[in-house]
C-alpha cells in the first residue's frame, strides 16, 4: 500500500519538458534545492554543477521516482558548458555562506567573482535562459550578472531575477507568530532589496495595518535581519540554507509556471525595474507577473504608510550604493 501511495503522489500529467540547471548544487543551499526541484513535476531534466560533489548528489537524487532525469557535472570535460547547454532556467546559489558578524556585503569580494564567471558561462551556453540569482549579496550580484551578459550581447532584463522570496517567507511566518495565525494563509508584500534595511515589509497593506507601533517596528526589524538569527544559531557553521532552498524552489516553480503559460503568476523579485530608475535605482524588488518570456509586468509598490515611505527612502539610498558596487566590479575589468 505504501509503495502505491508514494508512486501516486509522484505521478503527474503531461507537462512541458523544462531543463533546469543549478550552479553550486553541492553546497548547503544547493543540495536541498536540488532535492526540491527533483520533486517538482515541471522539471524533466535537472542538471547539477559544482566544483566537486555534484555527480554524487545527482546519483543520490536519481533514485527518487519522479519524471525527471538528473545529471551531475564538475569542471572536468567542459562540465559547466554541458550543464548549462540550452537550459530554460538557471539557478545560482554558488558562493560562500555568511559567518557570524558578516553582512551580505562582506561576502562581495569572494562571491562577485564566482557569480561573474558563472554568468559568462551561462551567456555562452544558455543565452535564452531565465537566470535566478541566489548568491549574496543579491543587491550587487544581480547587477554583476546583468553587466556580464550585456558584454556578451545577450542581456534580457525580462529573464534576470534576484531571488528575494526568503524575505516573503520570513514575513509570512513572523507575522503569523505575532498574530497567532496560520502562516500558510499570510502574505506580506516585501519590496526594495535583499539585505538589511533595503528589505521593506509593507505591513500597512495587510489586515494588520493597525498593529501597535512597538510590535510593528520589532516585526519589521526581525524580517529585515532574520538571517542573523540563523547565522547565530548555527554558531559559525553557516547561514540560512534550508529556508533559502525552499525560497529558491518556490520562486523557480513560479518562473516555470509562467513559462508553461499559466495565467496571473505573480511573485516578488529583485529585477531590472522601471519603478525608481529615474532616481538612480536600476534594480528593485517588487511583485512581477511571470509569463512565457519571463517578466511581463513589473508592479508598483502601491499605497504605503508614511513610516514605510521613510523606510523606502532609506532602502533606495543603500540600493544605489549596492548597485553601483556591482557595476564598478565589472567596469574595472
Amino acid at each position: 500500500m505504501f509503495t502505491r501511495i508514494a508512486r501516486r503522489a509522484f505521478s503527474t500529467s503531461k507537462v512541458n519538458p523544462y531543463k533546469v540547471t543549478i550552479l553550486g548544487a553541492g553546497g548547503g543551499i544547493g543540495q536541498p534545492l536540488s532535492l526540491l526541484l527533483k520533486l517538482n513535476h515541471k522539471v524533466t531534466d535537472l542538471r547539477l554543477y559544482d566544483l566537486k560533489g555534484a555527480p554524487g548528489v545527482a546519483a543520490d537524487l536519481s533514485h527518487i521516482p519522479t519524471n525527471s532525469k538528473v545529471s551531475g557535472f564538475t569542471p572536468d570535460n567542459e562540465g559547466l558548458s554541458k550543464a548549462l547547454k540550452d537550459a530554460d532556467v538557471v539557478l545560482i546559489p554558488a558562493g560562500v555562506p555568511r559567518k557570524p558578524g558578516m553582512t551580505r556585503d562582506d561576502l562581495f569580494s569572494i562571491n562577485a567573482s564566482i557569480v561573474r564567471d558563472l554568468a559568462k558561462a551561462a551567456g555562452d551556453a544558455a543565452p535564452n535562459a531565465n537566470i535566478l540569482v541566489i548568491s549574496n549579496p543579491v543587491n550587487s550580484t544581480v547587477p554583476i550578472v546583468a553587466e556580464t551578459l550585456k558584454k556578451k550581447g545577450v542581456y534580457n532584463p525580462h529573464k534576470l531575477f534576484g531571488v528575494t522570496t526568503l524575505d516573503s517567507i520570513r514575513a509570512a511566518r513572523f507575522i503569523s507568530e505575532v498574530e497567532g495565525t496560520d502562516p500558510t494563509t499570510e502574505h506580506v508584500n516585501v519590496v526594495g532589496g535583499h539585505s538589511g534595511i533595503t528589505i521593506v515589509p509593507l505591513i500597512s497593506q495587510t489586515k494588520y495595518k493597525t498593529m501597535d507601533k512597538t510590535t510593528r517596528e520589532a516585526l519589521i526589524h526581525r524580517i529585515q535581519f532574520g538571517g542573523d538569527e540563523v547565522v547565530k544559531a548555527k554558531d559559525g557553521a553557516g547561514s540560512a540554507t534550508l529556508s533559502m532552498a525552499q525560497a529558491g524552489a518556490t520562486f523557480a516553480n513560479a518562473v516555470l509556471s509562467g513559462l508553461g503559460g499559466e495565467r496571473d503568476v505573480i511573485a516578488s523579485s529583485y529585477v531590472d525595474s522601471p519603478l525608481y530608475k529615474s532616481e538612480g535605482v536600476e534594480f528593485f524588488a517588487s511583485p512581477v507577473t511571470l509569463g512565457p518570456d519571463g517578466i511581463s509586468k513589473v508592479h508598483p509598490v502601491g499605497d504605503i504608510s508614511s513610516e514605510e515611505e521613510q523606510l523606502l527612502e532609506k532602502a533606495k539610498e543603500t540600493l544605489k550604493k549596492n548597485i553601483t558596487k556591482g557595476f564598478a566590479f565589472i567596469d574595472k575589468e
